[in-house]
């Protein structure tokens, strides 16, 4: 069985977004970027217990970005990834990613296709479907236990108020979420090998957007807190009716 991880690159959650141009683009002056851990900790690492217990032969990680992405990459080839894919375009709509990743994926042919249920950045959680769809196979979303038996894969996924088991026949796309796969960080040996791996870069054919981010907008800033003596009930009574309408 042949696996395709699908990574994406995200701003660490630590990092402090600042807005440039007008608010139509994000400085990425010292912006920290990570694999978005939907891919790393629950997709790349179910993908690599799958080819541990000897389900599958091949996990192959591919990404959708310029050439400062290479680090993100080159840490999930750490992980224990086999080949890593860079398809050479920078793009943040989800059409255009699923289609060059499409466009890859035909010319190999896997059997399973792996990615985190949305990205931590714009969390759109469209790629996967969009995918499936440019693919012509089944596709599964939000998925928290991935089993294979043979040409086929049972799946658990998590519905409005509780769970549901599907089976489908391979090849199919899987978008993942917490519970299909216990986290695990590279060892040394892994990233010192992952350094000097081969990386291949691929150039996509042309596809026209269907979305463009107009402008970005910060949130509002939290407002402070007003601190109220335990022993006056009256003010804290007062104050949630008049002032938080809670009451």
């Amino acid at each position: 069985m042949k696996i395709l991880v699908c990574i994406s690159q995200v701003p660490d959650t630590s990092t402090k977004i600042v807005l440039k141009d007008n608010n139509t683009a994000i400085n990425n002056q010292g912006v920290t970027y990570v694999i978005n851990p939907y891919d790393e900790w629950y997709a790349l690492i179910r993908s690599l217990e799958l080819k541990e217990s000897g389900v599958a032969t091949d996990v192959h990680l591919i990404t959708v970005g310029k050439p400062d992405t290479e680090p993100v990459i080159r840490k999930a080839l750490a992980l224990g990834g086999d080949e890593a894919i860079r398809i050479d375009a920078d793009s943040n709509d989800a059409y255009e990613t699923a289609s060059y990743i499409a466009e890859y994926a035909k010319s190999i042919g896997y059997d399973l296709i792996l990615c985190g249920k949305e990205s931590i950045d714009y969390n759109n959680g469209a790629v996967g479907a969009m995918l499936a769809e440019l693919l012509d196979t089944d596709y599964i979303g939000f998925a928290s236990s991935i089993q294979t038996d043979g040409n086929s894969a049972v799946v658990k996924r998590e519905i409005e108020g509780g769970e549901e088991i599907d089976t489908c026949h391979l090849p199919v796309v899987i978008s993942c979420q917490k519970g299909v796969a216990q986290a695990r960080i590279p060892n040394m040996r892994g990233i010192m090998a992952a350094r000097t791996r081969p990386l291949k870069v691929i150039t996509p054919s042309l596809v026209k957007a269907v979305t463009e981010i107009i402008s970005y907008e910060m949130p509002p800033a939290k407002a402070g807190i007003r601190l109220v003596n335990a022993e006056d009930m009256d003010e804290l009574v007062a104050l949630l009716h008049s002032e938080a309408k809670v009451i």
